[in-house]
């Protein structure tokens, strides 16, 4: 198995910075070299960092270049937005296509998307980003035409990644029509191109809603047979019913609710071969608890390699 680290925090002093919102300098030898002692062999960024240095020229491939000498290549981009939403799926649909080109100079296996868009909503208390009974543009409320446009989307996406060697992703996550996995199967089967699959992220499977519509284990067990990329994280739930509302408070990836044990078993008897991608920790020191989850990931994929 091969580790992608999907940093969540970006903390090692003197710097504290926002890892939604970075730049390439951000990525200082001594960071780089954390992250290889964690044990990981590839980092995930982001679509900031890339578009900070243009999707295509030298600056992207000697970012590359330099990454992939510290010992942790570019292994996945991290793109996203809503591909069927009227208001921003023009220019989701161009960075996706920017990313896949980006991918092939920097080196990266997989350009990732969580098809989600900003809170429309955000004085309702029915409309927050996890835990309630509601979720914004979920599969609940989806229409067959919004699978079509978003299928014709991503095929065409994979078209043009297949030209590249570059394979595209859709990420389980709420506030989007792919967020349980009947709706990730659906649009699995419509797109149906060889270098498309999904990323079963179990995290936003389980804080989508207040009560999760499936245990993490049937959804790991249908979706492992169609998984490309993985993001992996944990948490503890603490549900208020009197109130329809959860809330999460984010762990390491041994000591949350979700079972990655079971999870592990799952994708390893359907022979996954992608990047396990540790969504690290948001608070504390990222390097100890984010190197549990790692050394924790490793001691259970021993079992099946």
């Amino acid at each position: 198995m091969r580790y992608c680290y999907a940093h969540r925090r970006f903390t090692l002093y003197p710097q504290s910075l926002d890892t939604w919102n970075l730049s390439a300098d951000a990525y200082t030898d001594e960071f780089l070299n954390k992250v290889r002692e964690m044990g990981f062999d590839a980092l995930e960024v982001g679509a900031d960092v890339i578009n900070g240095l243009g999707t295509t020229g030298q600056a992207l491939a000697d970012f590359g270049k330099r990454l992939a000498d510290a010992g942790v290549p570019v292994g996945a981009i991290r793109s996203g937005g809503s591909l069927t939403n009227a208001r921003y799926a023009k220019d989701n649909r161009e960075r996706l296509f920017n990313m896949i080109r980006a991918a092939n100079v920097v080196g990266a296996e997989v350009v990732n998307s969580a098809l989600s868009t900003p809170n429309r909503y955000p004085t309702s208390t029915t409309m927050a980003n996890t835990g309630q009974r509601r979720s914004q543009d979920g599969s609940r409320d989806g229409e067959m035409k919004d699978y079509e446009t978003l299928s014709q989307t991503l095929q065409a996406a994979s078209d043009r990644a297949a030209e590249h060697g570059v394979n595209v992703t859709v990420e389980v996550h709420q506030n989007s029509l792919v967020d349980n996995s009947w709706s990730a199967l659906l649009t699995h089967r419509m797109v149906d191109r060889p270098n498309f699959g999904i990323n079963p992220d179990l995290g936003n499977v389980y804080w989508c809603y207040d009560e999760p519509e499936e245990t993490m284990e049937d959804a790991i067990t249908a979706l492992a047979p169609v998984s490309m990329y993985w993001h992996c994280k944990n948490m503890y739930r603490v549900h208020h019913p009197e109130n329809h509302r959860a809330v999460y408070v984010r762990t390491n990836i041994p000591t949350g609710e979700i079972d990655y044990r079971f999870a592990i078993s799952a994708m390893a008897k359907e022979g996954y071969s992608g990047y396990m991608a540790i969504e690290g920790v948001q608070m504390g020191d990222q390097f100890l608890h984010d190197g549990q989850s790692v050394d924790y990931a490793k001691s259970i994929w021993a079992q099946f390699e």
